[in-house]
């Protein structure tokens, strides 16, 4: 197994204690079927197609599925951020990700949302994100891949944490946004729209840093599950997401 992804104990340590408590039957073990879950999601294999050596692959797949409802990966993911403390500055900004036919397969009447949109792009679902200064991400947002920027923003603002200054593009140059930002001390660096009659100041200095939040998408992307959905279900697909921003950014 030495060539195939495995958790350290160090990183194994810093997770466990936002696991579920097995009741029962004692749990497979964590640190090999975690791995096997990452190594999957990584590499965008099938669950069959997973290496041997992190154990039956059904065992994956309910694990994975399991959490996945109860919302553990998420639960991992925002104690770790909010642990690197308050941030001096925040970065916004949306991405696309492609949806495989698989994912938009399944009927669109139903109780949730599958966050999958139509756009000029073909099917696709849109991950709206808020890092810290250094691009280390904050706070994740599924919708589908027809919803505006501003859509997402504002869902976002209510979570937003104190910071001094909140760097956007001009997708997000909005009166309510920009009001929104500044109720909660926040000064906005957002390039204005090219139709404003009265364009607003921002440093451009400073908005040279946005790169990073690209930078954020980027690696996040290499995560092959995650640049390509094959998961039907939105919550499904979502808890990828935090999964690589944590072993990407909190835990190394």
């Amino acid at each position: 197994m030495s060539d195939l992804f495995l958790l350290t104990p160090s990183q194994l340590a810093r997770i466990r204690p936002y696991f579920p408590l097995a009741h029962g039957i004692p749990r497979v073990d964590n640190r090999r079927v975690v791995s096997g879950i990452i190594y999957v999601l990584k590499h965008g294999l099938q669950w069959k197609d997973v290496p041997k050596e992190y154990g039956p692959h059904k065992t994956l797949y309910n694990r994975f599925i399991r959490w996945s409802e109860l919302g553990v990966f998420n639960r991992i993911f925002e104690p770790l951020a909010g642990k690197a403390g308050q941030p001096d500055r925040l970065m916004i900004d949306a991405t696309h990700l492609k949806a495989h036919r698989t994912a938009a397969s399944l009927l669109k009447k139903g109780l949730f949302s599958r966050c999958i949109g139509r756009t000029k792009g073909g099917l696709n679902s849109k991950l709206h994100a808020v890092t810290d200064g250094r691009g280390r991400p904050l706070l994740f947002l599924l919708t589908a891949g027809q919803v505006s920027d501003y859509k997402g923003a504002r869902h976002l603002l209510e979570r937003l944490p104190k910071a001094k200054e909140l760097l956007a593009d001009r997708g997000y140059d909005a009166d309510w946004f920009r009001n929104g930002l500044k109720e909660k001390g926040i000064s906005p660096c957002i390039p204005p729209g090219k139709k404003r009659r009265d364009p607003a100041h921002y440093d451009e200095l400073l908005y040279k840093q946005r790169h990073r939040i690209e930078n954020m998408f980027g690696r996040i992307k290499n995560w092959r599950r995650i640049a390509t959905r094959y998961d039907r279900c939105a919550h499904t697909f979502f808890s990828a997401i935090p999964i690589a921003a944590t072993c990407c950014y909190w835990i190394d």
